[in-house]
């Protein structure tokens, strides 16, 4: 049993919420029973994936954003616009808006996974810490609950 050789190693531990980013090996990363372990070039196409899903969704919300402008700019007038005018403003206008939203949590998603994948939790339930499973995580890689976990939560709404 090795204790730990200075303070400090005791101080970065405990003011850590997440484990020191490192890029996880294939063979840390969990799987179901029955399932083959994570091969090196399956992480790096899992990361590479994400990584595009992250630059694409940036580039959503900067066009939606600078969409938004443009509706906001142009809704300040209204002059000569009749009701039917005002109410596809409107909905244009909030169509936009849930579209900024949308992109903006599947970014958010989308980062956590990049996050789970440099620590070595990718695969990981966030409920019960058993392994989501590498098809699941293969189909959809922003998947924080296994299938179980995620059919409770679905149930409970």
């Amino acid at each position: 049993m090795a204790a730990k050789n200075s303070t400090r190693d005791t101080v970065e531990d405990s003011s850590a919420a997440v484990p020191a980013a490192r890029p996880a090996s294939a063979g840390e990363l969990p799987v179901r029973p029955g399932e083959d372990p994570w091969t090196p070039e399956e992480v790096a196409e899992a990361r590479q994936g994400l990584a595009e899903d992250a630059q694409r969704l940036r580039a959503e919300i900067a066009a939606s954003e600078d969409s938004l402008a443009g509706l906001m700019r142009d809704s300040g007038d209204g002059a000569g616009d009749d009701e039917a005018d005002t109410g596809s403003k409107n909905i244009t206008r909030e169509h936009e808006l849930a579209l900024a939203a949308n992109a903006r949590e599947m970014l958010y998603q989308t980062e956590k996974a990049l996050d789970r994948l440099a620590t070595g939790t990718y695969g990981t339930c966030e409920v019960c810490g058993k392994p989501i499973g590498k098809a699941r995580m293969q189909a959809f890689p922003r998947a924080t609950l296994c299938v179980e976990d995620k059919q409770r939560q679905e149930r409970r709404l």
